[in-house]
């Protein structure tokens, strides 16, 4: 825990010094650059360490691929016994640990028939939809508002959008294309479609009158918190997308693995047509995955040239990233019930806990929770769209408090409404250590 008694980040503000004058930004992501602006030297289980030796209980997990917990001893041990063994990237022909790890995707992720990999998330969701315009023959995507499936071009919109720019709630409808990038050509927004999240009107609205290839969307929620599906919504992009010839995606770079060893479309029991992984796939190492129908995925060899979609990249399914993907899998199947056990127990401890902090302190507040990720929203409902939040989440106090932890030694990723992820790592004694700072910054900022 801290050593004395100031905090001290000279050593993160040297380094960010430095790096400016390289590095635009400073950061080789922009969604790392937050304030404060800390430079971490290492992680074990469920803590990091920051350059000035600062440690943190860690809930942002590396934007949540840390399922088992940083340097989990198994992941670590089939890394380590891969190298020992002259893996190495060959670039031509295929793998067994590829070929391995296709295999218990297929096995475990329901609906899952084929399956590429790829290096990161980002690019199983541009693969998805160009698997979907291929087969489909349209140009058009259905996205939804608050919800984040990338950095290319089609899907670099309306995250976290300020109300002022897409207006107030409408239904049936669609929303203005808000690009998170400047660089995204007219022609691309053109064919992009955004409605709320929950929303199935807008869904059949724009499905009725655009030529839309793919619907694409996390079927939770979890780049602005947690937000939950209503009942019937996902049954009923199902129906819609089975009457107009639409390819459903689901993007579970996020939520596959985490909630269940088979997706949350296993819980949910809703099949996509195609769905991608990332993250917690191979716990923390660089690996995506895209699978679906047998069909859909076999445009990736067709062998009419007109028909085939191209697959390329020197690193994709890099054999290190596979031999963690191997481990991370077959640890979750073989101890299924002991892991996803421990993660709900933890995961509920932590929103009871937090329940029981705001009402102390009379904060309005509440809690949305899906297993190990959770959010806690300054608001007192749980936000079924990004609308909600938008309208009734006090952003300022959020920011205050989430900086307020990260002094106290809990790292929270210090930016409004991110998703809090929990580990395998994480103990009964952390979650209450994490607790009684949370209510003393709670106590202290009332």
């Amino acid at each position: 825990m801290r050593t004395g008694t100031t905090w001290s980040t000279a050593r993160s503000s040297d380094l960010f010094t430095r790096s400016r004058r390289v590095i635009p930004g400073g950061v080789v992501s922009l969604n790392r650059a937050v304030e404060p602006a800390l430079a971490f030297a290492r992680g074990r289980g469920s803590r990091i360490w920051d350059l000035d030796g600062n440690e943190y209980v860690d809930y942002h997990g590396a934007f949540s691929p840390y399922l088992l917990g940083h340097r989990d001893p198994d992941v670590e041990a089939a890394v380590r016994a891969a190298l020992d063994d002259g893996l190495t990237l060959m670039g031509s022909g295929t793998t067994p640990w590829e070929v391995r790890l296709a295999e218990l995707i297929v096995e475990h992720v329901p609906g899952v028939e084929r399956v590429q990999l790829t290096t990161s998330g980002s690019e199983a969701t541009f693969h998805a939809l160009r698997l979907a315009r291929a087969h489909t023959g349209r140009d058009g995507v259905l996205v939804v508002q608050g919800g984040y499936n990338g950095w290319h071009n089609d899907v670099a919109c309306n995250v976290m959008t300020p109300l002022a720019e897409i207006g107030p709630r409408v239904s049936p409808g669609e929303y203005p294309v808000r690009p998170m990038s400047a660089g995204v050509p007219r022609s691309v927004q053109r064919e992009v479609h955004v409605v709320n999240f929950n929303d199935l009107p807008s869904a059949e609205h724009v499905l009725a009158r655009r030529d839309i290839a793919a619907v694409i969307l996390e079927p939770v929620l979890q780049n602005v918190g947690v937000i939950h599906p209503q009942p019937g919504y996902l049954d009923g992009l199902r129906r819609l997308c089975d009457r107009t010839g639409t390819v459903l995606v689901f993007d579970e770079i996020k939520t596959g693995f985490r909630h269940a060893l088979g997706g949350y479309q296993s819980l949910a029991g809703v099949r996509p047509d195609l769905c991608t992984l990332g993250k917690a796939i191979a716990n923390g190492h660089p690996l995506g995955a895209i699978g679906g129908r047998a069909d859909l995925m076999d445009l990736f060899a067709d062998p009419d040239p007109a028909r085939r979609v191209l697959i390329a990249g020197t690193y994709n399914a890099h054999p290190l990233a596979c031999a963690a993907a191997i481990a991370t899998i077959e640890k979750l199947a073989g101890r299924q019930e002991e892991i996803y056990g421990h993660l709900e127990g933890r995961g509920r401890e932590m929103e009871e806990g937090l329940r029981q902090i705001l009402a102390a302190h009379g904060v309005c507040g509440t809690v949305a929770r899906q297993g190990s990720a959770f959010c806690l929203y300054f608001m007192d409902h749980a936000p079924r769209d990004w609308h909600d939040i938008a309208e009734h989440h006090d952003f300022a106090l959020d920011l205050t408090y989430r900086r307020a932890l990260v002094a106290a030694g809990v790292y929270h990723f210090p930016q409004a409404c991110k998703q809090g992820s929990i580990s395998l790592a994480h103990s009964p004694a952390d979650v209450a250590e994490t607790l009684e700072r949370t209510d003393a910054v709670l106590r202290a900022l009332r």
